[in-house]
């Protein structure tokens, strides 16, 4: 409760702070200079890589999620789980933390087109102003300040194995100090997905071969809306409302075998019928301070985000050792709410290079899962009392932070920051009366210095300690089948997982950089392997012991003829010492490892001077972590044409997704007992095309009320 009262007290001294006024400054009145220039499609910083995507042919036909995909040193594997450099990301929506994960995040960025971006930040340093563990993903949207209405509409007719559509409206209003912005979006998906699983138990020497097909169906509408009105040349109101569904249907068939030393001992079938919802709602309002003079901004934000769960999934297993099927029937009806309030404020210090930058931010969250658990019996499911569960999760998390930034001789940039939270939360399970309580308070330090040697030469080093947090669900100890055969449950002894980071980069001539990273941790989580009743269960659990990862990285950027061919190409390679880490938790596993990441992406503007623009990009990655390893290299491709038409305010787009093969994914994940392996392979191929309709004048600005921190302390070129 301290901590709540002082950093409520530090709120109302930011506002006072912000607000204040210095009659003896003087002011001059400077004459306004304007340089145009076009940013390369991707500019490498001290502590980020920037996609620079606005007016690209890589927008043309996609959405926020494909060109997500496409974004320099971003993988994405068959969980759709988002790396950066192989590290956990946290997402954020211009500059706003997202108000969803995992696949709800998916799902939103596929209802968000590409056509709305403005640029997609990569940052590998966060500053300690970013609530995240790891590095950050930071998604711009356009922000279109021309008087009237303007928007767009865009058609998209996607053929996989299956067909799919989508449909969205974006219009935006600007009249004086009234910015009101509105899109809608509606989508009908379906996708086919097939896997491959082997599961080897040691002691037992059996071994399970698991083939499925699952078909998802997907109808998701979405709405979001700013507003933003400014009350004179320093003061701003606004209210961002976003709001998501996605009402969906899954089928799936599995046939399982079981052996041991080789022998056939029984075989099962399993049907899997899902229904139901996700939705997600969340309500922003803030109040913007910015004094462009004394270049001082202030920004407070009151927050209310709610998602909920609604779903029906049968399964019906059929075993070759009795005649007679088992089954259950879950339904789950969960609800998450997050309250929270924040506070970030910014200014320079005297008349040196320097930048002061605090905040803070109190957050309540209070999740609810209830889970109905039914058994069948004679063709129908029977409510079970004694099977159905209740898990509740509730957490107070509060921070504060601060980042000094100050420039020496005109050439070393530095920014020193510190952060430090304090989580207080509580699990309840009410079956067995389960529970558990816990808090703690962490110290999340960083450091950037760049030093500029001349106009074509830098150099930069950073430092990160970061803290990764177990998900809420995460904690949910509900055992739940999987479409497989296979179950899984959370745990509740799960503890967070430390990790340190350090790194240097080099950039030559504005067009070259190459950096190398070390980073290491003590403690980490990743999903392992129990039998339990004749039961293959999935469960995250801690894995003690030093894991150490180095890294090296080189990227380009080049432009050719008249800077209409522009070619970018990056390239990682890590090496990772996994010794102690196997050695400590009994895995069979090898102790050293590479992994690889690629990409390319070339485009071409205006060919032949008919308005029609290409973009082709691929890109290879090797995703090996923790106990978990890639038996082949995952591979993406994609290529596109768009034609423009000026006059009547169209473009269409035809695109080839994965032309030459299939999205394939092969891994093996290690544990005490044994090995998994998973081969899957999912509908992400084939053609699609989008026609995109323009009104009003598409004229753009970037946002740039809150970028002080980024361009001071590492954030220039």
């Amino acid at each position: 409760m301290k901590f709540i009262l002082f950093t409520a007290l530090f709120f109302c001294s930011a506002i006072s702070t912000a607000q204040t006024k210095h009659d003896s400054i003087k002011q001059k009145n400077l004459q306004e200079v304007v340089v145009i220039g076009r940013k390369p499609t991707v500019e490498s910083k001290a502590d980020r890589t920037v996609f620079n995507v606005a007016n690209s042919s890589v927008l043309s036909g996609n959405t926020t999620w494909e060109v997500l995909r496409m974004t320099p040193l971003v993988s994405i594997d068959n969980n759709d789980v988002i790396r950066a450099e192989g590290e956990s990301v946290t997402v954020y929506i211009n500059d706003r933390k997202s108000i969803f994960s995992g696949k709800e995040l998916k799902e939103y960025l596929q209802t968000v087109p590409a056509e709305n971006l403005m640029k997609i930040e990569v940052i590998t340093s966060p500053s300690a102003k970013y609530e995240t563990a790891g590095e950050v993903i930071n998604i711009v949207l356009k922000k279109l300040l021309n008087e009237g209405v303007k928007g767009s509409l865009t058609f998209n007719n996607s053929q996989n194995a299956k067909n799919s559509q989508y449909s969205n409206l974006n219009i935006n209003y600007h009249k004086g100090n009234f910015t009101q912005s509105i899109s809608g979006s509606y989508s009908d998906n379906t996708r086919l997905s097939k896997s491959e699983s082997e599961n080897f138990i040691y002691n037992e020497r059996s071994l399970t071969k698991i083939s499925t097909e699952s078909t998802e169906l997907g109808k998701s509408p979405s709405f979001s809306t700013a507003a933003e009105l400014e009350l004179n040349e320093k003061n701003t109101i606004g209210l961002i409302s976003e709001f998501a569904q996605n009402n969906r249907n899954s089928f799936a068939s599995a046939f399982g075998t079981v052996y041991a030393d080789g022998n056939l001992q029984n075989f099962y079938s399993q049907e899997q019928n899902l229904s139901g919802y996700n939705r997600n709602l969340g309500n922003n309002i803030f109040y913007k301070y910015y004094d462009k003079e004394k270049n001082k901004i202030l920004d407070l934000n009151a927050g209310f985000n709610y998602d909920s769960n609604s779903d029906t999934n049968d399964h019906i297993l059929n075993r070759s050792n009795t005649l007679i099927p088992s089954g259950n029937r879950i339904m789950a009806n969960n609800e998450n709410r997050e309250y929270y309030l924040k506070a970030d404020y910014s200014q320079p210090l005297g008349k040196s290079e320097s930048q002061l930058e605090f905040g803070g931010k109190i957050d309540f969250r209070n999740n609810v899962i209830p889970y109905g658990y039914f058994s069948l019996s004679d063709n129908s499911f029977v409510y079970d009392g004694n099977r159905s569960n209740n898990f509740h999760y509730s957490e107070n998390l509060n921070s504060v932070y601060m980042n000094f930034s100050k420039t020496y001789f005109q050439k070393l940039e530095t920014r020193i920051g510190l952060r430090y939270e304090y989580i207080y939360y509580k699990i309840r399970q009410d079956v067995g009366g389960i529970e558990r309580t816990d808090s703690y308070g962490t110290f999340l330090p960083n450091l950037l210095l760049k030093y500029t040697f001349s106009e074509n030469y830098n150099l930069s080093a950073t430092y990160n300690h970061n803290l990764w947090r177990p998900w809420y669900s995460e904690f949910n100890p509900f055992l739940l089948p999987n479409d497989d055969g296979t179950f899984y449950r959370g745990n509740l002894e799960l503890q967070p997982n430390p990790s340190d980071r350090i790194g240097v980069k080099l950039g030559l001539f504005k067009k070259y950089f190459v950096s190398a990273n070390y980073s290491f941790t003590d403690r980490d989580y990743w999903d392992s392997y129990f039998t339990e009743d004749g039961k293959t269960i999935s469960m995250p659990v801690n894995f003690n012991g030093k894991s150490e990862r180095y890294s090296f990285n080189l990227h380009t950027n080049q432009t050719f003829l008249k800077n209409k061919l522009n070619i970018n190409l990056n390239f990682g390679l890590t090496y990772s010492d996994n010794s102690d880490f196997n050695k400590r938790n009994d895995l069979e596993i090898q102790s050293y490892f590479t992994n690889l990441n690629g990409s390319s992406n070339i485009s071409y503007t205006n060919l032949f001077n008919k308005d029609i623009n290409i973009n082709a990009w691929v890109g290879v990655f090797t995703q090996n972590n923790g106990n978990t390893f890639n038996n082949k290299p995952n591979v993406f491709h994609n290529m596109s044409a768009t034609k423009i038409f000026k006059k009547l305010g169209l473009e269409t787009t035809l695109r080839l997704v994965n032309p030459f093969a299939k999205l394939k994914f092969d891994n093996t994940t290690y544990a005490p007992i044994g090995t998994f392996r998973n081969r899957s392979q999912l509908d992400y191929h084939g053609i699609s095309v989008s026609i995109v309709k323009r009104f009003g004048n598409q004229k753009v600005k970037e946002n740039t009320k809150t970028d002080v921190e980024k361009e001071s302390g590492g954030g220039k070129n």
